[in-house]
């Protein structure tokens, strides 16, 4: 055996705490693997058709969240036509110039109890030295979309 392979490590580690780690969930994985696939599609076929392929990942959601995201992907194609939409991990998402604006995470993806709707560094929200980037979504009423549709104005202003 050679001193290199002597000295790696196997891809299970331990912490300082005693724990072990093993990695990736296996969500995160397939997230990882749907992103490559985003990716090589897109090299593919030139320019990606974006807007069919987010419509698609949201007829593969379970309810509620597949209600939500088909409202979201209205509330925001009104609030922001210029952004536009595309899977980034298997997650619906919104871009402006190739970079990823805003982004809905079902609560199924990660076997979460909410989902999750969230903005980019790319967004233009920055009020002070704090401000949130992510939200919870349990469901969607009228208030809360009156809020995402002027976040999602502010984020691309």
């Amino acid at each position: 055996m050679s001193a290199k392979k002597a000295t790696q490590k196997s891809a299970k580690s331990t912490t300082s705490t005693g724990k072990t780690f093993e990695g990736f969930t296996a969500e995160e994985r397939a997230a990882m693997k749907e992103r490559a696939q985003e990716l090589n599609a897109a090299a593919r076929r030139g320019k990606a058709d974006g807007e069919s392929d987010l419509l698609a990942k949201i007829a593969e959601m379970p309810e509620p969240d597949r209600a939500m995201a088909e409202r979201l992907h209205a509330i925001i194609k009104a609030s922001a036509p210029a952004l536009s939409p595309k899977t980034w991990y298997g997650m619906p998402a919104y871009a402006k110039d190739g970079k990823v604006v805003c982004f809905f995470q079902s609560a199924a993806k990660f076997n979460s109890r909410y989902a999750t709707f969230g903005f980019n560094d790319a967004a233009n929200l920055d009020e002070g030295h704090m401000w949130p980037t992510s939200f919870a979504l349990k469901e969607l009423t009228t208030a809360e979309e009156a809020k995402i549709g002027a976040l999602v104005k502010k984020a691309v202003s």
